[in-house]
């Protein structure tokens, strides 16, 4: 596949999981899906917007360039017949970088955030009850938490698909990484269709 195609194929898996990460995020502002009294409730690592700063809003700017690299001008660029396709595969290599690093963002909060556990009601009063993942392999400590209802599977559930579809951001990004750096030095198999095997038309 030309290096083009698979940036525009990169981009547009990038978009609807950027999408499903920033719906994620809002759901977990509504623990065990319903609307709490005080935003004190909501478990801190949700109010650093990692599914929809990280993994949604940092994700759509380098997903939209990838999807754009097809229609790039590879016949000129400067009075140069060859750098147009070349230059629009290098700027991508930054926006994959960012997205890299929206994606590690959500990556980390979401596995500090299941580590940690949700915040709930216990013993009538809201805390943390649950110490280094402990929950995790042992659902009888899940009945600590008295209120919200189902609110440890509702912050397990939604955490851990940030937690995967991040860790699928970052490695789509990866790729657009090392597929710009073959698009930058040896240019894409579009350009020598469309513009001949000398640069002309």
């Amino acid at each position: 596949m030309c290096t083009g195609g698979c940036a525009k194929c990169l981009g547009s898996t990038l978009i609807p999981l950027a999408v499903l990460c920033t719906l994620a995020n809002i759901l977990l502002f509504f623990p065990g899906g319903k609307v709490v009294e005080d935003r004190t409730y909501i478990t801190d690592e949700v109010w650093c917007f990692g599914g929809i700063l990280g993994s949604g809003i940092l994700m759509i700017f380098p997903a939209l360039v990838f999807l754009g690299l097809q229609n790039n001008d590879c016949c000129g660029c400067c009075g140069n017949r060859s750098c147009g396709k070349r230059f629009a595969m290098f700027s991508s290599i930054i926006f994959a970088a960012i997205g890299v690093l929206g994606a590690g963002y959500c990556f980390i909060l979401s596995a500090v955030a299941l580590n940690k556990g949700p915040k709930c009601k216990t013993e009538g009063e809201w805390t943390y009850p649950f110490k280094a993942g402990d929950y995790l392999g042992d659902h009888t400590l899940w009945e600590k938490c008295t209120s919200p209802d189902n609110i440890v599977p509702w912050h397990l559930t939604l955490f851990s698909l940030l937690l995967v579809m991040s860790g699928i951001q970052g490695v789509l990004c990866g790729i657009q990484v090392v597929n710009g750096l073959f698009g930058t030095i040896c240019g894409d198999c579009n350009c020598c269709r469309c513009c001949g095997g000398d640069g002309t038309v």
